[in-house]
């Protein structure tokens, strides 16, 4: 008992918090205010209608401080260049552009094998586009150039529009690679001229919201799947098989029962070239992890790796020998910029649009994360518009579409990358790799760069453990990722995207739909109201009943508003009115009947005003029909006084003798004489729910039951105020400022005593 405490001191401790407990207990918090219904609280608090800002209206304002504006927003770097701190950060970006650098050549060897390719165009795709975005961009740590979701994408087109069949010789079937190659350099430049005018004009007219409409499950998941479909691509390469080119739905399918079909044929060789180099790259990744804390860089595994097979495959004689296919002339230089054919627009529509989308959730993604990271911010619309110019340029000057990579921005930020000037410091190294270092990887094996493409699958890959964190934490969003997955593999990258965005909107406009429903009551001593199946504490007011939806009420879901209320509040509301009807129109009829037998005057039979809501006695009038005729007109006179009277229920009319009350009639009465809609949850409201509010507030009324709205929003407000909601029988002082001011409202008006002015809230 060395380091406890005595008894006595823990004694004391209790005793302490009990009585502050107690002390607690005693106080009484009162609030004093106005009971408000919405007239009293517009009046009070001088309501006008807010002013609305036409933003377009300083789109066309000319001035020198909005020019100066203009050109820092549509060209960041005037902005964060001349604030360049050398001494702090140009060490930092010169080692970490020179590790992007190392990185980026043999993944745009690679990615433009995989966009069906020549390599060099890979490389070209890491110069012009990288260059661009250090100009216009506003992240600091992302890396833009090949990335392999975008060039399988790439490679999808090209096998679509231009296949290897279309390009065989004679009757020995020879390829024309040549022509290939020129065709397909030639729809990628112009699918990335495509690309970047979507792009730009999307950021132009600060479109960029609809990265918004692809959810994080979303693009994990199709990701994932364009992993797949990478793999896939890739073992052609691996086992060195010469395959058919397919497109469409199902084309992975066939692509892998393929691969399964011709395994006899495979090049050993190349299948063993392959798996060396997939291993010495895992091996130095896995050093690299280790020695994370101790390395300034991280150590150049994929350059290592090329510059010892090429080493290799030049002195053994790969090709020769052992029949691996190899990369063959790269060329040295800069190509001259191209024009696109606007022709092939029409063919490339939908794939451009699509590709657009997903290289920019790409780079938005990555650039929040970053932005979140270190602390600034990153514009979404300029974002937009530097990749757009990016692919815009680069498509000019024969780049395919490109985004940024995931593990190259992971590199740029952890070998210390301040800034922009990293991207364009690797984008040089790039540059004389083009003019001077090109040729020198001719002897190159395909089969290293695809297994460089197959070990920088990891991070992707490891997107499935998605599934079980889904799992526990929302099934929702699982399923989004379920059928994200498999439609994107079934159906291809582009139709699975459509398909993935359709399903994701139709789930929120389901959910909308199945919405909660619940029956408020309040929690003692409080003017909180609760769900009284949650909280066991809550008691639900005597004679009223409050309700509230957990979604805005609109045509799609407005119909199951009403009757989930009519449910709900436990009465029969469709039976009471049919059955009220059909009990009023007998009387009509009997009443009708009667004056026929007694000849009454045309005056009587026209008198006599709306048939439903006619109050007579028909027993006592077959009682007295025989004696004189006058003594039922004077009936008819005091049935159409008390017609008067019952504009507005109140609980004198309760008193009243009047035969057309559901008491009276021999039907059943609510348990309530107050229905209070809770509208806090409202966002916005349609024609179709003013419809329904509309039928809600008359069937009420109609079985005897005020109705009553509370909490609503000032923009809603406005929309109902619009539509024409409020008229004589529904006023704004149906609406009240709170659910508890209703509550007491209702039932000092249920009590026919004055009105509180002042609310009294114990809490």
């Amino acid at each position: 008992m060395g380091l406890s405490e005595a008894p006595g001191e823990r004694d004391t401790q209790a005793l302490l918090s009990r009585t502050q407990a107690m002390e607690l207990r005693r106080r009484d918090y009162h609030v004093e205010r106005p009971l408000l219904n919405q007239e009293q609280l517009e009046e009070l608090g001088s309501r006008s209608p807010a002013q609305v800002t036409l933003q377009w209206r300083t789109w066309f304002r000319c001035s020198r401080a909005r020019a100066q504006a203009l050109l820092l927003q549509y060209l960041p770097v005037l902005a964060w260049l001349p604030q360049y701190s050398v001494r702090d950060w140009l060490l930092g970006d010169l080692l970490s552009g020179l590790s992007v650098a190392i990185m980026q050549l043999p993944q745009g060897l690679a990615y433009a094998l995989l966009a069906g390719l020549p390599p060099v165009f890979g490389l070209y795709s890491s110069f012009y586009p990288v260059f661009v975005y250090f100009l216009f961009g506003t992240s600091r740590h992302i890396s833009v150039g090949t990335f392999a979701v975008m060039s399988v994408m790439v490679g999808s087109v090209m096998e679509s529009l231009a296949p290897d069949d279309a390009f065989l010789l004679g009757l020995n079937s020879t390829l024309d690679v040549a022509a290939r190659d020129a065709t397909r350099v030639q729809l990628a430049s112009t699918l990335s001229v495509l690309v970047g005018l979507f792009q730009v004009g999307l950021g132009m007219v600060h479109f960029g919201f609809v990265v918004t409409y692809l959810s994080e499950p979303l693009v994990r998941a199709y990701t994932t799947a364009a992993s797949v479909h990478v793999f896939v691509s890739q073992l052609k390469y691996v086992f060195g098989l010469h395959l058919s080119s397919r497109s469409g739905p199902l084309s992975l399918i066939y692509t892998v029962l393929e691969v399964c079909w011709k395994l006899p044929q495979m090049v050993v060789g190349t299948m063993v070239t392959a798996i060396v180099a997939g291993v010495v790259l895992v091996l130095v990744k896995l050093l690299n992890e280790k020695l994370r804390r101790h390395l300034p860089m991280p150590l150049p595994g994929e350059l290592l790796t090329l510059i010892g097979a090429t080493g290799i495959s030049y002195g053994v004689g790969l090709k020769q020998a052992f029949g691996v296919d190899i990369v063959g002339k790269i060329p040295t230089g800069l190509v001259p910029p191209m024009a696109p054919r606007p022709q092939l627009f029409a063919k490339l529509l939908g794939n451009a649009f699509a590709i657009a989308v997903v290289g920019f959730a790409i780079a938005i993604s990555l650039g929040k994360i970053f932005a979140l990271r270190h602390g600034y911010r990153v514009y979404s619309n300029q974002e937009l518009v530097a990749l757009g110019l990016s692919n815009l340029l680069g498509g000019i000057f024969q780049c395919f579409p490109v985004s940024c990579s995931m593990s190259r921005s992971l590199v740029q930020e952890s070998t210390g990358g301040n800034t922009q000037v990293a991207g364009a410091i690797s984008s040089l190294f790039i540059l004389i790799i083009i003019v001077k270092l090109g040729e020198l990887f001719q002897d190159l094996p395909k089969a290293v760069l695809a297994a460089v493409v197959i070990v920088n699958l990891k991070g992707m890959v490891m997107q499935c453990t998605d599934v079980v964190s889904l799992w526990k934490a929302n099934r929702m969003d699982l399923l989004i990722w379920v059928v994200t997955f498999v439609a994107t593999i079934l159906l291809n990258l582009d139709l699975g995207l459509a398909v993935a965005v359709v399903f994701s909107l139709m789930l929120v406009v389901v959910r909308t739909q199945m919405p909660h429903y619940s029956v408020l009551g309040q929690v003692p001593d409080t003017d909180i109201y609760r769900d009284v199946a949650e909280y066991s504490g809550a008691r639900e007011v005597p004679g009223v009943k409050v309700f509230r939806s957990s979604v805005t009420v609109y045509f799609a879901n407005a119909e199951l508003y009403s009757d989930s209320l009519k449910q709900r509040c436990g009465v029969d509301v469709d039976y009471l009115l049919s059955q009220k009807k059909k009990l009023l129109r007998k009387q009509e009829l009997k009443l009708k009947q009667l004056q026929k037998e007694n000849k009454l005057p045309k005056q009587a039979a026209a008198s006599k005003g709306t048939s439903v809501s006619i109050n007579v006695n028909p027993t006592v009038m077959d009682i007295e029909s025989n004696n004189d005729v006058e003594g039922s007109k004077a009936r008819e006179a005091s049935a159409g006084t008390e017609l008067e009277d019952t504009g507005a229920w109140a609980p004198e009319d309760a008193k009243a003798s009047d035969i057309s009350s559901l008491k009276a009639l021999g039907l059943p009465q609510p348990d309530f004489h107050t229905l209070i809609l809770d509208l806090s949850s409202f966002s916005f409201v349609d024609t179709v729910c003013l419809k329904s509010l509309k039928n809600i507030f008359r069937d009420f009324r109609e079985i005897e039951v005020e109705v009553y709205m509370a909490a609503c929003h000032a923009p809603v407000i406005t929309q109902l105020e619009d539509g024409h909601f409020f008229d004589a029988s529904i006023t704004k002082q149906h609406l009240f400022a709170s659910v508890h001011d209703a509550v007491l409202f209702a039932l000092q008006h249920r009590r026919s005593g004055p009105v509180d002015p002042v609310l009294v809230t114990k809490l």
